[in-house]
């Protein structure tokens, strides 16, 4: 503990300082933390203090973390991770972020990089050094790289095929359409918890797409309102809102469609919603279009409100990275998408058996790779080649 005083002498608090020498601290610099009591008074003392000392100066917008990336503590990848993590709010984006920050993708690429500089490494010793005795010659070369290659390209596509880390951080978008007086608005207004959207029984009320983000066990979702679909009655302003709908439902990863089932676009991932039971309930024509739809909803009484809970959660996971999966971000999937394009080679092309134009490719898919991590380069090739090869003996 220590006596905290500003220039002039005067004592700003009684606070606990930690020193933390350098390279190993976060940012690889030489670090100190000054632990204090937490009023903001205080707080703004201290600061004030510290900026009239010379060659002392608050810190930029995520200076830290890029110190922390200058300086080789963390890559590219668990820097994204790490503002993620910060910006997370529900649990299944801080699982995922947590992940990313802690070197998950980090560590696959890593292992990926390891695997084409070994074939690199074998693509420039035969290419320079096929005189020596203890490098291996022949159309053998070239059928391993490309092989090996076809691997890994499989592999990077495993990766790319998995659900984008925006899905987890935006939230995945749930789309309720169906008919006017459907019941829309009262079920966006009982999920959300609150009058959301204006509940009319005048047809065309919703004109516009209502959005709100909610959370539903740890998992982020955009619910979204549309205007009632109709092929007739609707004027201008509402056919707006109509085409809206229409794109809206085309652009949701899934459709709650409270109306006929018959009449329900086609989605890959839609909950047919037998909506307003308390209303319809003896009507024959209702009661047999209910029996084609996957729950029965009245979400003025609450009557199927916990199952479509359950449904919802249940599809969403299915569209989440399953446990101990890592998601990628869009940068990170394009520069994926890139690498595996250099990778995949015609085995009967003559392309298959030039090693200058595979060694070209391995290069190009490396350079790809070390985009999403910002590490590794032609230097980690060559230990490789003359860690593996006897040349120059």
């Amino acid at each position: 503990m220590a006596e905290l005083k500003d220039q002039a002498g005067a004592a700003l608090d009684r606070a606990l300082l930690l020193w933390f020498p350098g390279p190993a601290t976060a940012t690889g610099e030489d670090l100190a933390e000054l632990h204090l009591h937490g009023g903001r008074a205080v707080v703004a003392a201290v600061e004030a203090a510290l900026g009239a000392m010379p060659g002392l100066r608050p810190a930029l917008a995520g200076e830290f973390t890029r110190r922390a990336f200058l300086n080789g503590r963390i890559d590219l990848a668990e820097a994204e991770g790490l503002a993620d993590l910060l910006a997370a709010e529900t649990e299944s984006q801080r699982v995922q972020a947590l992940g990313m920050a802690s070197g998950h993708v980090s560590r696959a690429i890593a292992g990926w990089q390891d695997r084409l500089l070994a074939l690199m490494a074998g693509a420039e010793a035969e290419l320079n050094f096929a005189d020596e005795d203890d490098v291996e010659v022949g159309e053998a070369v070239a059928q391993r790289l490309v092989s090996g290659m076809a691997a890994l390209a499989t592999e990077l596509g495993v990766w790319i095929a998995r659900p984008a880390a925006e899905v987890i951080s935006e939230g995945l978008s749930v789309v309720i359409a169906g008919p006017p007086n459907a019941g829309k608005s009262t079920l966006i207004n009982a999920l959300a918890q609150r009058e959301l959207a204006i509940v009319s029984p005048v047809a065309g009320t919703t004109r516009d797409v209502i959005e709100t983000p909610l959370a539903l066990d740890g998992i982020a979702m955009r619910f979204s309102d549309t205007a009632g679909m109709r092929a007739e009655g609707a004027d201008r302003i509402e056919a707006i809102g109509i085409d809206r709908a229409r794109a809206a439902v085309a652009a949701a990863d899934m459709l709650l469609w409270l109306g006929p089932p018959k009449d329900a676009p086609a989605h890959p991932r839609a909950i047919l919603i037998a909506a307003q039971a308390d209303r319809w309930r003896g009507d024959a024509a209702a009661e047999a279009d209910a029996a084609h739809c996957d729950l029965t909803l009245s979400a003025a009484t609450g009557e199927g409100m916990d199952r479509l809970h359950r449904m919802i959660v249940e599809m969403a996971r299915t569209l989440l990275p399953r446990e101990g999966e890592a998601a990628l971000r869009q940068r990170q999937r394009a520069a994926l998408a890139e690498a595996k394009q250099w990778l995949e080679v015609d085995p009967r092309s003559r392309e298959a058996g030039d090693l200058i134009l595979l060694a070209e490719r391995l290069r190009l898919a490396g350079t790809a790779l070390d985009r999403i991590t910002g590490r590794a380069g032609v230097e980690d090739m060559l230990d490789t080649l003359f860690g593996r090869f006897c040349i120059g003996k």
